[in-house]
């Protein structure tokens, strides 16, 4: 393996992680009327929070009676997927030990079409960017302490290999596009392209190199970390999966090279062998996940998503950086 990483740390350019956010106040009357209901308060105020992809309600509310807690609430539009992954996050927080530095599910409503989740408001803030090594260190600790807490997995969940599936063929497809048309895939980096059928083969065992036991969180990034005075929280569970508990620092992996920082994937690779995680299994699962970020970065945009394949291509970029390092193929 190469031990330059200079390459691998410099940022590219990022686009805003966003999704369509909605105010408090757009969800229907009858929908707010029945969640106020069952919280046993009017909301009297809520600040939505920008970052994020998901394309609904995410706020800090304060309650009428002096509560405070977070909302999150989704229609069937513009993104009429986006319910069930609410209904997902509803049943795996629901789930875990009380003692995982999750907020707590307070309340989950359902009512025409749209699914609200009220969680515990924490007093947090989201790391740095770029990432400082310091809080980088702290929710890579805090990633392999939660790996070892839900180990074996304390909910049923699919399979990491099941979650993703087909979505992680990424280099198959752009190989089969070059083999229609070399010009449909002319933008690829030059190292890709020369190993492009290497690529492909590399990432079909990427199921079995990624098995395991634990509950991983499936969408480790910034925007889903809060850092308290003494806690590392995790929030948004919509993805969890069990598999390899490494693999939400590989996943998360290409999330940070983007923003840059000092040393961040000799830092990764650092943590990774510290777990334990097998070196080839690793590289292969970040075959699969760069091949992933870069074909998905060429889709039309998701309703509601409008930065969501920019903000791929970007983590595609950074991994594709981070993946020639680990395979030292030249």
């Amino acid at each position: 393996m190469s031990t330059d990483t200079a390459a691998v740390t410099e940022p590219v350019p990022v686009p805003v992680a966003a999704g369509v956010r909605r105010e408090w106040w757009a969800v229907p009357d009858g929908v707010r009327d029945l969640v106020e209901a069952r919280l046993g308060s009017p909301v009297e105020s809520a600040v939505t929070q920008p970052g994020g992809f998901s394309p609904g309600v995410a706020a800090r509310a304060r309650l009428a009676d002096g509560r405070r807690l977070f909302l999150k609430a989704v229609g069937p539009e513009p993104n009429p997927d986006t319910p069930a992954l609410h209904r997902a996050e509803a049943r795996i927080t629901a789930a875990l030990p009380a003692e995982a530095p999750v907020p707590r599910l307070l309340l989950s409503v359902e009512d025409a079409g749209w699914v609200v989740l009220a969680f515990e408001d924490v007093e947090g803030r989201t790391p740095e960017q770029p990432w400082r090594g310091d809080e980088l260190r702290r929710v890579l600790g805090a990633s392999a302490a939660l790996g070892a807490l839900l180990d074996p997995a304390p909910v049923e969940a699919p399979t990491v290999g099941e979650r993703l599936g087909e979505k992680f063929r990424g280099w198959r497809r752009l190989s089969d596009a070059y083999g229609r048309d070399p010009r449909a895939v002319e933008w690829l980096d030059p190292w890709a392209l020369r190993n492009l059928g290497r690529l492909a083969e590399r990432e079909e065992t990427w199921q079995t190199a990624v098995s395991g036991t634990a509950l991983v969180h499936g969408d480790l990034r910034a925007d889903n970390v809060l850092l308290t005075e003494d806690r590392v929280m995790v929030v948004d569970w919509p993805w969890a999966a069990v598999g390899a508990a490494w693999f939400d620092v590989v996943n998360m992996g290409p999330s940070v090279l983007m923003r840059g920082g000092p040393e961040t994937a000799a830092l990764l690779d650092a943590h990774l062998a510290e777990r334990g995680a097998d070196p080839d299994d690793v590289t292969t699962v970040l075959t699969a996940l760069t091949g992933y970020f870069l074909h998905q970065s060429t889709q039309a945009p998701p309703p509601g998503l409008p930065t969501l394949r920019a903000f791929q291509g970007a983590q595609g970029e950074a991994a594709l950086r981070w993946l020639r390092r680990r395979t030292d193929w030249g």
